[in-house]
């Protein structure tokens, strides 16, 4: 599932902390949002990142995505 396809899915405060904390490893209780709203992280889906020993994080491109989103770019 493509992000712009979960991120509407997902609650206000989830969305906030993806905006805020852009680039950083993704809080678990974000990520199990994410998951909920159909994003599979096991993917090879653009929007995701490395998973490693400090967390799972979105790639470059989402966070480029989620920034242009914020500032209301996106398409």
């Amino acid at each position: 599932m493509e992000i712009i396809e979960w991120w509407p899915k997902l609650d206000a405060d989830a969305r906030a902390w993806l905006v805020a904390h852009n680039g950083e490893a993704v809080a678990p209780d974000v990520l199990l949002e994410i998951v909920a709203a159909g994003g599979s992280v096991t993917s090879d889906a653009w929007w995701v990142g490395e998973s490693g020993p400090d967390g799972f994080f979105l790639s470059d491109e989402a966070v480029d995505w989620i920034e242009a989103t914020a500032n209301g770019e996106a398409d």
